[in-house]
């Protein structure tokens, strides 16, 4: 199974090479990758932002902790939840539903009615942890396809969101930084190349019921 070899093969990168780039080809890979992820529902309430502008990394860096990751790295992706699951979206998503399958809008009504139901049952502190929560999942497809092309990754939460929120003008978007993921190619001098994953036993993590 290669995905296992690719995953044995990946780590959390400390040191990036500046020197390589990930190709315009990969990324766009990258960029499917994520855009296939699943989500609850199907909504996708987030989005992506690939900052390659030096000027603001240099700026994000300060609030990502001083890491380097933030400005070595050939690309900083920052997944970016919407602040709150709007009518007016899952309307969208409904009408790209019958545009997409061809199929009449009014038979997908009930659907979006339903949707807007269960999410408004949710209290607005559970409803902010649930947008979070989504973009953990296209975080997920972003590492599996850069270990695929042996691209390295640092999927990262130490860094302050509501700076990001501030640089980035997310806030006057209905947008906030929820986690992020430098990209590129490791450094040769990466003290944290080879070294053994730590990981549960197979006994501990799983329980067959």
């Amino acid at each position: 199974m290669e995905l296992l070899k690719n995953l044995n093969w990946r780590y959390a990168t400390k040191k990036f090479d500046t020197s390589k780039k990930v190709s315009n080809s990969d990324l766009n890979k990258l960029k499917e990758a994520v855009q296939l992820s699943v989500s609850s529902y199907g909504l996708q309430l987030y989005k992506v932002l690939i900052i390659e502008n030096p000027e603001i990394r240099e700026q994000l860096k300060p609030a990502s902790w001083n890491q380097s990751q933030i400005t070595d790295a050939s690309h900083l992706f920052v997944f970016c939840n919407y602040t709150d699951a709007t009518p007016e979206a899952i309307d969208g998503f409904i009408n790209q539903t019958a545009k997409t399958r061809k199929l009449e809008l009014e038979r997908l009504n009930g659907y979006g009615d339903f949707i807007k139901e269960k999410l408004n049952e949710k209290t607005p502190e559970e409803k902010t942890s649930w947008l979070k929560s989504q973009t953990y999942l296209a975080l997920g497809n972003l590492l599996n396809a850069c270990a695929e092309l042996k691209i390295d990754a640092c999927p990262m939460e130490g860094f302050e969101p509501e700076a990001y929120n501030k640089i980035l003008d997310l806030d006057n978007q209905g947008l906030n930084a929820a986690v992020i993921a430098p990209i590129g190619y490791r450094h040769e001098e990466d003290h944290t190349i080879g070294q053994q994953k730590v990981r549960k036993p197979m006994e501990l993590l799983f329980e067959v019921v």
